[in-house]
């Protein structure tokens, strides 16, 4: 069966020296600790390769859809970041380019630099040949709703591409606040993948549903992973708990995530949270990832292989629904 993977990640080295590390220690980004005998995941997102497809064809996935991981041009203001975030785009289209049956892109986008998104985004789709756009949470604590990035939104709409919001490291103050106070293994993981990043995805798409700006561009279409965010079990309630203070809204805060929001497996791989996405966003908004270097591809291909699905809704979500979204040339 085709499988596509559309969270999975790389990284340029010789690109990311250029951003001064005060940028990067500020943003929050510290060493991971490694369980004995573990790969550290950034030695291995550079590659783009024999050794990237040998563990593809593995786990059979057909397609990996590569985005940049931090630390990215998204730390960097102005025309710097701009540039930065072109040769990033330029040196995956290149990489895809040799497997153009085994990959496709997202566009990095230089979030510090609002003024150049769009146009990059533009270029990247209609030049680059790339499928949508991958940002990386919030950016000098500014999220999506943020009307610097209004033409960002509006140039999506255009280009009928998804923009995936992927988690990032709390703001400084929110990581103090929130995080502070622990053991520093603990403290780290609680911010990112424990706990942090996932309330504050689910926070950017709920924030973009009450500020009006899903209605302002009803056609735009958002992807969020690990399998919804923490979305699916508080939906119901946030259109309870809403219902008097937010009647600016056209529309119940569920339909509207429901009608433009896509979710994706990423990272995780254990059954009720697929029960829970299924019930609540539907088998057509259900997309298959992995989160390579991040999580296993063992695991992704084990979960797969046993998803208590019929046939016909399990190619939706191995492959159809993201071919049909990103419209990927299928073989």
């Amino acid at each position: 069966m085709r499988v596509v993977a559309l969270e999975e990640h790389f990284t340029v080295p010789h690109l990311v020296k250029r951003i001064d590390p005060r940028l990067i220690a500020a943003r929050g980004f510290r060493p991971r600790k490694l369980a004995p005998g573990a790969v550290n995941p950034m030695d291995l997102a550079p590659e783009i390769g024999p050794q990237r497809l040998a563990a593809m064809d593995a786990a059979g996935i057909t397609v990996q859809v590569l985005s940049n991981t931090g630390p990215g041009p998204d730390l960097v203001a102005g025309d710097e970041g701009i540039a930065l975030a072109r040769e990033m785009n330029d040196h995956l289209a290149d990489e895809v380019a040799r497997h153009p049956d085994r990959f496709a892109g997202f566009t990095v986008l230089p979030m510090a630099a609002p003024e150049g998104c769009a146009d990059e985004l533009r270029r990247c789709v209609r030049d680059l040949g790339f499928v949508g756009a991958l940002i990386n949470g919030t950016c000098d604590g500014r999220f999506l709703d943020d009307p610097a990035y209004d033409a960002l939104l509006a140039a999506a709409v255009e280009l009928d591409v998804p923009i995936y919001i992927h988690p990032h490291l709390a703001p400084a103050s929110v990581r103090d606040a929130y995080f502070g106070g622990l053991e520093p293994g603990a403290a780290r993981v609680l911010e990112a993948a424990g706990w942090g990043w996932h309330q504050e995805t689910g926070l950017h798409v709920l924030r973009l549903v009450l500020g009006g700006t899903l209605d302002k561009h009803p056609k735009l279409k958002l992807v969020i992973g690990h399998m919804g965010e923490m979305l699916p079990m508080m939906m119901a309630r946030a259109d309870d708990v809403f219902a008097v203070d937010a009647t600016h809204l056209s529309r119940p805060i569920s339909r509207t995530i429901q009608d433009q929001v896509w979710i994706t497996t990423s990272g995780i791989f254990s059954q009720p949270p697929l029960i829970a996405a299924l019930m609540t966003f539907g088998i057509d908004r259900l997309m298959f990832s992995v989160d390579y270097p991040y999580a296993s591809n063992a695991k992704g291909k084990a979960f797969l292989e046993n998803a208590p699905l019929p046939p016909a809704e399990l190619a939706k979500l191995a492959h159809g629904n993201a071919d049909q979204l990103l419209k990927l040339r299928v073989a």
